[in-house]
């Protein structure tokens, strides 16, 4: 009797850590990517994902302040990705906005930035359903806000960790 074959390792089933913040200033969206910065490594993939407005580039900008970055971080929406290296011995933030990218990881690849993705902290605004394939381990962050009032602060942000690397990453301890 032949055994089962065993199933493929999704780390969306497994080795997956969540948190929950909620923030109310953009300068609290700042810090949150400060201290974040803290957490992450060379071959660390984020993903933002959220509505216009929501603080994407607020929590980038904090994540270059913290991971000591050359340049301003700014949104990359009209070249595609921008490559800030690093003022120390840390790994350069690749900053990408993919909401104009269509078909996936090929057009990643055909952006042909000059660092090594393993090498580098790689943010992706926008990039749900067409990064995912650079990594198995990947933090994904969402940011929602009330849509329509554009007065109002508030941001609720859910942090996932998948895979390995994030199981014991301490992300909790960013809602401390």
């Amino acid at each position: 009797m032949e055994r089962p074959a065993a199933a493929p390792h999704d780390p969306a089933e497994h080795d997956r850590t969540e948190t929950r913040l909620t923030i109310t200033s953009p300068e609290q969206m700042r810090e949150l990517g400060r201290r974040l910065a803290k957490l992450l490594r060379a071959g660390d993939l984020v993903m933002l994902s959220g509505e216009l407005g929501a603080g994407k580039t607020t929590l980038t900008r904090g994540l270059g302040e913290g991971l000591g970055v050359r340049g301003a971080v700014t949104s990359p929406t009209f070249v595609i990705a921008r490559v800030h290296p690093s003022l120390g011995d840390g790994p350069p933030l690749v900053h990408v906005d993919a909401y104009r990218l269509g078909g996936g990881l090929d057009e990643m690849e055909d952006l042909d930035l000059d660092v090594s993705l393993s090498d580098s902290v790689i943010v992706v605004e926008w990039g749900e359903g067409k990064v995912e394939e650079l990594t198995e381990d990947r933090l994904q962050l969402v940011i929602h806000r009330a849509v329509g009032d554009t007065t109002d602060e508030v941001r609720h942000v859910t942090l996932t960790g998948l895979g390995a690397r994030w199981a014991e990453a301490g992300l909790e301890t960013l809602a401390a």
